[in-house]
């Protein structure tokens, strides 16, 4: 039965990946947490088994429909490296409750932020960027800060941010969010094997149930209305922020 309710669960969070963007991990380390009883790191390492291969398919999906710019991608996410480095060795003596009310609040904001411009966008659809394609490494910056001192979510600034600021697609701007995921997702699910901070028993029927659903959440996203796209983005934000006020 435990098996079953995972397989779901995994289904459930890859298809809302898929559709969104986004890696799922910020809705299931307070789930895992909440329902298993787990503390931070094991959480945190088992969802990376549901995030890492949800976030390299679904990347590899929006990538087949419309090409990445691998450059920029690789700028950001080398950026985003090293100052998530920097932010999490000058906050690491900082309460790790007082982070994540901190991280659920600024969810909160950017969600709100990104309603305000979505109902923007509707209403002239056809404005031109605030920022051009050569300012994208900030990005980067943003994400790598975003990550180090909160430990998760640093591509969900992304998405509003390519689309609001940069005029961006929702799609496109999901699949350079999910491409700047990649590589962090990699290494810390390398790092938390090695410590341990996994539970395969677990993770494994997420892990295959997010795979077996998040092409459909790709194909979904470039048939649903982009309005709706960025409603249903700024709601999974404040679920989970409302999941970490909960887990905390």
């Amino acid at each position: 039965m435990q098996f079953l309710i995972l397989l779901a669960a995994g289904l459930a969070l890859g298809a809302a990946g898929g559709l969104l963007g986004i890696g799922g991990g910020i809705i299931a380390i307070p789930l895992l947490s909440l329902y298993f009883g787990m503390d931070q790191h094991l959480a945190q390492g088992t969802a990376l088994l549901l995030i890492v291969p949800n976030v390299v398919l679904a990347c590899f999906k929006y990538h087949r429909r419309q090409p990445l710019d691998l450059r920029a991608v690789a700028a950001m996410c080398t950026l985003a490296a090293v100052f998530a480095f920097v932010s999490a060795r000058l906050t690491i003596a900082l309460p790790a409750q007082w982070l994540q009310w901190a991280f659920a609040s600024f969810l909160v904001v950017v969600a709100l932020y990104y309603l305000y411009a979505g109902a923007s966008l509707s209403r002239t659809p056809q404005r031109s960027p605030l920022l051009a394609s050569q300012h994208l490494p900030w990005l980067g910056v943003l994400s790598g800060v975003m990550s180090g001192v909160f430990s998760v979510g640093g591509g969900l600034v992304v998405t509003p941010a390519l689309v609001s600021i940069f005029g961006f697609s929702q799609t496109r701007a999901q699949g350079f969010a999910l491409a700047m995921v990649v590589p962090g997702a990699l290494a810390a699910f390398a790092s938390a094997t090695l410590a341990g901070h996994v539970s395969w028993q677990i993770g494994i029927p997420l892990a295959i149930g997010g795979l077996s659903s998040v092409s459909w959440g790709v194909a979904l996203a470039y048939r649903l209305p982009a309005a709706m796209l960025r409603g249903a983005f700024s709601l999974a934000l404040l679920l989970s922020a409302a999941l970490m006020f909960a887990w905390g």
